[in-house]
């Protein structure tokens, strides 16, 4: 069954109409988390260690900026703890929606290669159905289902199609992860060929892609182009990624970009010298309206897109 989308969002502390949504979105965000495949501890956002300076970002940006609302992508295989993101969202005052599927590859659970497609896709309903877990929490998104390199694995591709049969089953959204920016066209074909519209797909992390023709051609396909990785400097400067997307602007896809800063590891965090979840407020969209976009603009990247994106909207009525 194609279910129609929803037109209130999933948060980790109940339905939130998305009208209600008046400040900006931090569209791919992580705030617990357990990346850490080394032993050094550096991919880890722990709810013991870290959830009090995470919580304190986000009721700052809060009280800045008018933060609304979080999109957190941590899926199964990822660390995932629904019952933390729920204190964190209660006490912050920010909306937060929690996701299910599959990162990429080297991240997959034993289910994922014990199951076939459909019997993927009927555990993530199951979750969007039932909750995460004992946590009652519903994913009010699918992702980050990922791949890596230009054509995803046979597991990845797996997975990926999974997360669009559960889409369409559920009316949620699916945001990927293309492992620096690459393999979002093929990620999109992937999607699309189950049946699943092209704007309720989030394709991931094309910052890091310098490849202006692939922006074009995913946003004019009508899927969301994320430009997520904001003040990642280790991968590309913000001098670039502004550069990147204002091309796409002025491309005519302003309706089609989503921004955030894909905080992922602890070092990231204010109170450890990191750019913060407020990079994106304090630093790349001053630079942004400085090279011409207005609040209209900035509005819509930062507010109505990432709502279109999450309740499937198909038309800008946010």
């Amino acid at each position: 069954m194609n279910r129609p989308a929803p037109r209130t969002l999933r948060t980790v502390t109940g339905e939130l109409p998305a009208a209600s949504v008046r400040g900006p979105v931090l569209a791919h965000e992580h705030l617990v988390l357990d990346l850490d495949r080394l032993g050094d501890g550096a991919a880890v956002l722990h709810p013991e260690h870290h959830s009090a300076a995470v919580t304190a970002e986000l009721a700052s940006l809060r009280e800045e900026f008018g933060l609304s609302l979080v999109v957190e992508l941590t899926c199964r295989g990822m660390g995932r703890d629904a019952g933390a993101l729920a204190r964190i969202s209660r006490d912050a005052g920010v909306a937060v929606v929690a996701a299910t599927g599959w990162y990429y590859e080297p991240f997959h659970t034993p289910e994922t290669g014990e199951g076939d497609v459909g019997q993927l896709a009927g555990l993530l309903v199951r979750e969007a159905e039932g909750g995460i877990g004992a946590s009652g929490v519903l994913p009010g998104v699918l992702g980050e289902i990922g791949s890596h390199g230009d054509v995803p694995t046979a597991a990845e591709a797996k997975v990926l199609r999974a997360g669009a049969r559960a889409a369409l089953a559920t009316g949620l959204s699916v945001a990927t992860h293309a492992q620096l920016g690459r393999g979002g066209p093929a990620q999109l074909e992937l999607l699309t060929g189950e049946g699943l519209s092209a704007h309720r797909i989030s394709i991931g992390h094309q910052d890091l892609l310098d490849d202006p023709g692939v922006h074009r051609e995913l946003a004019a396909r009508g899927a969301y182009v994320a430009f997520d990785t904001v003040g990642k400097s280790a991968y590309r400067s913000d001098r670039d990624r502004l550069e990147l997307l204002l091309t796409l602007l002025e491309a005519g896809h302003a309706d089609r970009v989503l921004l955030s800063c894909d905080i992922s590891r602890h070092g990231y965090l204010l109170d450890e010298g990191g750019q913060g979840y407020g990079h994106l407020f304090r630093s790349f969209l001053p630079r942004l309206r400085a090279a011409g976009a207005d609040d209209g603009v900035i509005d819509l990247l930062t507010r109505r897109n990432p709502l279109r994106f999450l309740t499937g909207a198909s038309e800008e009525d946010n």
